[in-house]
């Protein structure tokens, strides 16, 4: 029989306002690079961020004044709060977690694009997976399954639940599972759960090991779904214009520049994750524009309302550049 894991209901305190001196937040000149602004980013250890250590390698950042500095959580349901309580001064966080935090009103401002889905089947940076021998043959396979997701109420759940319900499934009947990225293929492995949501380099290391494709999650909720952006507190924003600005335009220079060179996003993967060096080649790269596709995350916020995530949509006019 298989043993149940417990959900691990994650539910990080987002504060009402932002915190600290913005003075002191942005580093006051200080840092490795004389002179310079020093800015911590918060961000995942998943293939969707290689651009901003892509350019942060080849001196985007540096160029107009920025001593940044990167750290790793787990997602950005954990990163939202460190940004508006000044621990990050920007932070990379999925859409469906900025919608979250906007409809509670929490004063954010998206600055920049992150990844974007390839849009075609089968042939995503993102996916669910299971077992072949778990009789899952497509997302209406899912119903009454377990699958396993990075956080609970948020992007991949309520894009799975648009895969079930595109299917032909009843979305309401999917256990979702909360779960590391990491630690998601030998759960499935063993058992707990009957299949996984991950994205690269997750992903290629699963099917590596004989995981098969149940659906493009991202593909079925959107055409080219803008999953995840850069971005800040309004105050952050208010008080540093002139650091906002810089870091906008390397950001998007570090997009521009990975969507250009995709050997480049493969190397850098290899520094921050611990991923097979063999398996680099095989991974499914995103895209990386460097304009935000709004008529997606549109869809996301119906989708959050469809899924109860949010009792309103958020005002989109205010969130996104």
């Amino acid at each position: 029989m298989r043993r149940k894991l417990a959900v691990l209901a994650v539910a990080p305190v987002l504060l009402a306002a932002c915190g600290g001196d913005s003075e002191e937040a942005a580093g006051g000149g200080g840092g490795g690079s004389e002179g310079a602004t020093a800015v911590t980013v918060g961000v995942i250890p998943i293939l969707d961020v290689a651009p901003i250590y892509v350019g942060q390698e080849q001196g985007f950042f540096e160029d107009c004044g920025i001593d940044l500095t990167l750290e790793t959580a787990q997602g950005g349901a954990a990163i939202v709060p460190g940004v508006v309580s000044g621990d990050y001064q920007f932070g990379f966080s999925n859409v469906t977690s900025l919608l979250l935090a906007a409809s509670e009103g929490l004063p954010l401002k998206v600055v920049a694009n992150g990844v974007t889905s390839t849009g075609e089947q089968e042939a995503d940076f993102g996916a669910v997976v299971t077992l072949p021998d778990n009789g899952i043959a497509d997302a209406a396979g899912l119903e009454g399954k377990s699958v396993a997701v990075n956080t609970l109420n948020n992007i991949g759940t309520t894009t799975i639940r648009a895969s079930v319900r595109e299917a032909g499934g009843d979305p309401d009947s999917v256990e979702f599972v909360e779960l590391p990225f990491p630690d998601m293929a030998a759960a499935l492995e063993g058992g707990d759960v009957d299949a996984i949501w991950v994205v690269e380099p997750f992903l290629t290391a699963a099917t590596a090991n004989g995981a098969q494709f149940v659906a493009s999650n991202f593909v079925d909720a959107a055409p080219d779904l803008t999953v995840a952006t850069y971005f800040t507190s309004e105050q952050y924003a208010g008080e540093n214009a002139d650091v906002v600005e810089c870091f906008t335009s390397a950001m998007e220079e570090s997009l521009q520049y990975s969507q250009d060179n995709p050997d480049a996003v493969r190397e850098a993967l290899t520094g921050y994750t611990e991923i097979d060096p063999g398996l680099v080649e095989q991974l499914t790269l995103p895209q990386f524009p460097t304009e935000i596709n709004r008529d997606s995350i549109q869809t996301l916020s119906d989708l959050a309302v469809e899924d109860g995530l949010v009792d309103e949509a958020p005002d989109l006019d205010q969130l996104l550049p």
